[in-house]
């Protein structure tokens, strides 16, 4: 019993001490001597009670056929930087589950299988699963889109996976805000780009900019996403502008393009798609500025 309440944070289920050959009896003596604490109905702090502890009490308390999903799920799988309120457990349509205060519950009809994992390890969703439903119930696109991108980001999630779960996904909830968010993360040939941009320039009323501008730099060619006569730039970054050596890439070329007088705005896809105005509020500044 020591074994699995260290790997789970102190605690146990009944359920659990049951399949050890202890009972209802022996838990009432226990506590009474004050050795063991009652964290529920259905969980038994046997040592002290750690933040994993409070993760799996959540779990015992809400089903005994649950399993972590969501954030949770994601942080399980190593997500690292995001904090949440909650503790995150999906369970079947026809299986029944309390409401716990702190925990956040997902009913799903068609729940697929469990990600398959040592017996030791805590019973969660596979990340691409886990990481639809929490963009679902999150409290904002925003919010969404901040955790889709983090999540690939940290290879928590393949982007061929994520994709393939969203497009099998039977009735999603928040289609519509989220279909985009996850085309940008993770389909760059087909996220709103360069096309766009000159769409919701002209939309506004700006005049339409070159696209894929061309200017010579110490190692050749670069390639600006628009640019205005003007000299003013603005540079699209996907995605994976954001991983590996891309960052140190984009550094190079915009310092070469400010060394040539033209002045570069940035703008990551993901931004552009949330807010549109605030972003082409700052294009329509720089123009003025650099037309006067």
């Amino acid at each position: 019993m020591s074994a699995v309440a260290a790997r789970q944070g102190g605690v146990v289920s009944r359920a659990q001490l049951a399949a050890m050959g202890l009972h209802r009896n022996d838990i009432r003596s226990e506590v009474a001597a004050g050795r063991w604490r009652l964290q529920g109905s259905a969980t038994v702090q046997v040592a002290d009670l750690t933040q994993p502890g409070r993760l799996w009490r959540g779990l015992f308390e809400t089903s005994k056929h649950g399993r972590f999903d969501g954030v949770t799920a994601l942080q399980l799988a190593g997500l690292s930087g995001w904090e949440s309120r909650t503790i995150d457990v999906v369970v079947p349509h026809n299986r029944s589950y309390r409401a716990v205060e702190g925990v956040r519950v997902f009913v799903e009809r068609d729940l697929e299988p469990r990600l398959s994992t040592r017996a030791t390890d805590a019973p969660r969703s596979e990340p691409a699963y886990a990481l639809v439903r929490a963009a679902m119930s999150s409290d904002s696109d925003r919010q969404a889109a901040t955790l889709l991108a983090m999540t690939v980001q940290q290879r928590i999630v393949a982007p061929d996976r994520l994709l393939e779960i969203w497009n099998g996904w039977r009735l999603p909830r928040r289609r519509m805000g989220l279909e985009p968010l996850i085309r940008d993360v993770c389909d760059g040939a087909h996220s709103l780009g360069e096309l766009d941009f000159a769409r919701l320039c002209r939309e506004r009323g700006l005049p339409e900019p070159t696209r894929q501008a061309v200017c010579k730099g110490p190692d050749g060619r670069v390639f600006l996403d628009v640019r205005w006569e003007c000299g003013l730039v603005v540079e699209i970054d996907g995605v994976q502008h954001f991983q590996g050596l891309a960052p140190v890439d984009d550094a190079l070329r915009q310092n070469t393009i400010t060394l040539r007088s033209d002045t570069v705005l940035r703008i990551p896809v993901l931004g552009l798609r949330l807010y549109p105005d605030r972003f082409l509020d700052q294009v329509a500044a720089g123009l003025r500025l650099l037309a006067a």
